[in-house]
């Protein structure tokens, strides 16, 4: 058991992370933009004692910033959940510039700036694990141009969680990507392939199994390597 700060935790991946992780013991800090997002049965397990969340937009600076200063405990694993598919225009020939910008805020930039305003947290456990959630979409060996701007924030958050992993390899906090799978939430769509259920119970097995020489990796749901 330990202590997981989980973001976005409003519904889909998030909110079945968070059941998953309750129903065994661990202790949760959920993070929402908007706390009138918390579901009802989560209501039950803040009023427990067992989650406690924080308000938190992940594209604000001075938000995370303050959710950070809010949590002075030892954090063992963040996982960076939040994230948007994006607008509704965003193929390479017609592009939402200014929705383009947006999901690369959220998918690509947030996920660092949690990691490094948490990252205090995280030194304080013996056994921290930084994991976000990406997407097979933004693999540079999937030549698609649908959802343009989703694919090139998880292609861009990649790298980025890559580099991060490089610098904290030394201090053995591993910092892996994974491809949560085509899942049905909100996201996903009714015609995934598999459920919410199935998704967050194999990214906490994989997280369960990981330690500092999977570090940099790219791995799916189901602890399989994806390629960059």
């Amino acid at each position: 058991m330990g202590t997981w700060l989980v973001t976005g935790i409003g519904r889909g991946i998030g909110r079945e992370l968070t059941r998953i992780l309750l129903s065994r013991g661990d202790r949760v800090i959920g993070t929402l933009r908007d706390r009138s997002g918390l579901p009802a049965e989560l209501q039950a397990q803040e009023a427990a004692g067992r989650l406690r969340v924080l308000t938190m937009d992940v594209r604000d600076g001075a938000s995370v910033t303050a959710a950070a200063a809010a949590a002075d405990e030892p954090i063992d694993v963040l996982v960076n959940n939040a994230g948007i598919i994006g607008p509704e225009r965003q193929s390479s020939l017609d592009t939402d510039f200014e929705g383009f910008i947006e999901t690369l805020q959220v998918n690509t930039l947030a996920p660092l700036r949690v990691a490094q305003a948490f990252l205090p947290h995280l030194r304080r456990s013996p056994n921290a694990k930084i994991v976000t959630i990406s997407s097979r979409m933004g693999s540079l060996s999937y030549a698609k141009s649908d959802r343009i701007a989703y694919r090139a924030s998880k292609a861009a958050v990649n790298k980025v969680m890559q580099g991060l992993s490089t610098d904290l390899q030394g201090e053995g906090i591993p910092v892996i990507m994974v491809h949560p799978g085509w899942v049905r939430t909100d996201m996903g769509g009714s015609g995934a392939d598999i459920s919410v259920e199935q998704s967050a119970a194999g990214i906490v097995a994989l997280i369960g199994r990981l330690s500092v020489k999977d570090t940099g990796g790219f791995f799916d749901w189901q602890g399989e390597r994806v390629a960059f």
